[in-house]
């Protein structure tokens, strides 16, 4: 600067927006800034609706967080949600944000308020224009990862705000409601498909297989339309295919990836959230068993804390992060762990070790298997089959096929039966016919096909299996002592009961030498005396047995276990039997509550002893109460088996017995 010329100092203070600093001016200066656009304002762009887009009765309260599995429709949901509210004029700016980071809800904020002011701006600029505006806004932030991307960024009160998440984080609450977004109903599934692909007699069963996932609904019916194929023609690919090959040539309705895919980076962050490492094998474990309802105890078991090499503590934590990623929902209430179908597919398809995954998995189901009704654990033993019972069968059969058979005979017979036919099927075809589990499998199709009904047959195959075992077992193996006890146990139902008592002490002494006294095949051995003893009309000697039974068995097995509860049965008929109806009322009214503490009102034990009741009351004298007390019984199996059912039928007899 030559010396003649003034200094110059410039200064500036508060300035925002866009600047130019100008040295000598020699003519005009034009400066072209931002400017504020008007409202009504959208910023950002909101997802087309998707073809064949199915209504869903879903509210969503003003602070809103949409939460659900990947692929359950939670975009599109919003999408329509902001649409409608822009075409109704309720809002008069619409902010869509797809908020996959951080840096993306900043980016989309600082975008928002540069539009909204005309100047640069950041996103404490678009917050503080959202909390001073008067008029209505709605802002949807989609697809959040982590709640901790929206630390100091949730949109202020006074306006509207949808979150879509994959997310279920106690954090994400506040002052929102958690929307928990399921799939589609099966109405909802039937008339996607048919907007999507037309009429099919087969697309319900389609919408089942794919467990009315509206993700997987609209990549099927993708894969349908380009390959002209039915419905039927897709579930057998379905079937015979990995997941990933199922994806149609061109994803529909913008579609970012296929289902597996959209899953996989879920997986991938729950199992890196603390406890790193856990989440995934637990995923592999439940995709193993029942989707509708896994046992909670199923993954806090042994086998399942050695294949984590975790405690109960994190195994338990791990179920959570699952749970945060909506990749399984926990029922705290029924103790039950559920996970999608179509999840526990996708997870299957991407196994490396299923032998692995499936044992464990088994030995997990057995460990946890109570004593009693077990349905939920006779659906998951189910559904472990068909996951991968070809690696239930290596060296031997895996003892949970066993009690899966236990537990189908405690409910239906014939059932059994043929499951246990099949078993012995298949273990002589790939064990032999000369293999322990063969030969128990031959057993129990005859204790559960014969032996309830024909005794005398029952007992000539016993004879033969008895046959087998003493050739290839030896005589003191537990299952030839087993079939021993079952042999005399039927003769004496057909013949001379007295004689197959004695038989059966001779039973007892060759298994109290091998087994020991608290073996559940000397307990059984000692209440088919007692049923024989009772058979044969020595019912003091039968009395004073299974007074002793009881005894052992409340020691050995528990107050609540099934077996003892039975033996309480006989206990209070004997009383009755040897004369005192009144203490055989006074136990069916203690066993009476404890069943029904231990089952539940409608069970069928709980109706059995019932009925034993009402007919001890009637013979004790209280014909009135009895007919009150099978009046009551009677209207209660009536609503819940149905006026023809052979237990009501029976009830009803009893009855009119009383009436007389």
């Amino acid at each position: 600067m030559p010396d003649d010329l003034p200094g110059v100092r410039n200064s500036a203070e508060n300035v925002s927006g866009q600047v130019v600093q100008v040295g000598v001016v020699h003519g005009d200066v034009h400066l072209g800034g931002l400017h504020a656009d008007r409202l009504p304002l959208r910023v950002g762009v909101v997802p087309s609706r998707a073809a064949s887009f199915q209504e869903r009765a879903v509210g969503l309260a003003d602070r809103v967080v949409l939460s659900g599995l990947g692929g359950v429709g939670k975009t599109q949901l919003a999408a329509r949600h902001a649409e409608t509210s822009w075409a109704a004029g309720e809002i008069r700016l619409l902010v869509w944000v797809s908020a996959t980071s951080r840096d993306a809800i900043t980016s989309a904020y600082a975008d928002a308020a540069a539009k909204l002011t005309g100047q640069d701006g950041d996103a404490r600029t678009f917050l503080e224009w959202l909390g001073n505006t008067s008029e209505p806004w709605l802002v949807v932030l989609d697809d959040v990862q982590a709640p901790a991307d929206l630390n100091g960024l949730w949109p202020p009160a006074g306006g509207r705000v949808v979150v879509t998440t994959r997310r279920r984080d106690a954090a994400l609450r506040g002052d929102r409601v958690l929307v928990d977004l399921d799939v589609f109903s099966p109405s909802e599934a039937r008339a996607y498909l048919s907007a999507a692909i037309g009429a099919d007699d087969d697309a319900d069963r389609l919408a089942d297989a794919l467990g009315h996932l509206p993700l997987a609904l609209a990549q099927a019916a993708a894969y349908v339309l380009d390959r002209r194929i039915t419905c039927a023609e897709y579930l057998t690919r379905f079937t015979e295919r990995r997941l990933a090959v199922m994806a149609p040539d061109e994803l529909p309705d913008e579609h970012r990836a296929t289902v597996a895919a959209t899953w996989s980076l879920s997986v991938e962050r729950a199992d890196s959230m603390t406890p790193r490492g856990v989440a995934r094998p637990l995923l592999d474990i439940a995709s193993a068993l029942d989707a509708n309802g896994i046992p909670l105890d199923v993954f806090t078991s042994e086998p399942v804390l050695a294949f984590l090499g975790v405690d109960e503590a994190d195994a338990r934590d791990g179920l959570g992060c699952l749970h945060r990623l909506s990749l399984v929902t926990l029922d705290p209430d029924a103790r039950e762990v559920r996970v999608h179908a179509l999840l526990q597919r996708a997870t299957r398809d991407a196994w490396t070790d299923a032998s692995t995954v499936i044992r464990v998995a088994a030995d997990a189901l057995l460990e946890a298997w109570p004593d009693g009704d077990a349905r939920t654990f006779r659906a998951n033993a189910q559904a472990l089959r068909a996951a991968g019972e070809r690696w239930l069968w290596q060296d031997s059969c895996h003892p949970v096929l066993f009690r899966l058979g236990v537990g189908i005979a405690s409910h239906e017979g014939e059932e059994a039966a043929a499951y246990f036919d099949e078993l012995r099927r298949t273990a002589a075809g790939r064990l032999g016919p000369d293999h322990v589990d063969t030969l128990t499998a031959r057993y129990l199709v005859v204790r559960t096909r014969d032996e309830p009904k024909n005794p005398r047959k029952a007992a000539e195959a016993y004879e033969e299996l008895l046959a087998n075992q003493l050739r290839t077992l030896g005589a003191d193996h537990v299952r030839t002592l087993a079939t021993r006890r079952s042999l005399w146990s039927c003769r004496g139902r057909t013949g001379d009961s007295a004689t197959a008592a004695e038989a059966l002490r001779g039973v007892l002494t060759d298994q109290l030498r091998v087994l020991g006294p608290d073996h559940h095949e000397v307990l059984a051995t000692r209440e088919d005396i007692v049923s024989l003893l009772r058979r044969a009309g020595d019912v003091a000697s039968a009395a004073d047995a299974a007074g002793v039974l009881l005894a052992d068995s409340e020691r050995v097995l528990g107050p609540d276990d099934p077996q003892t509860m039975l033996t309480r049965v006989v206990v209070a008929d004997l009383h009755g039997e040897r004369g005192d109806a009144v203490r055989a009322v006074a136990e069916y009214r203690a066993l009476l509550a404890d069943r029904i503490r231990v089952l539940a009102d409608d069970h069928r034990a709980v109706w059995s002893s019932r009925r034993h009741l009402v007919h001890w009351l009637a013979r004790a004298g209280d014909v009135l109460e009895a007919r009150t007390e099978c009046r009551r019984l009677l209207q209660d199996q009536v609503r819940v088996l149905g006026a023809r059912h052979p237990d009501v039928r029976r009830t009803r007899e009893l009855f009119l017995g009383l009436s007389e």
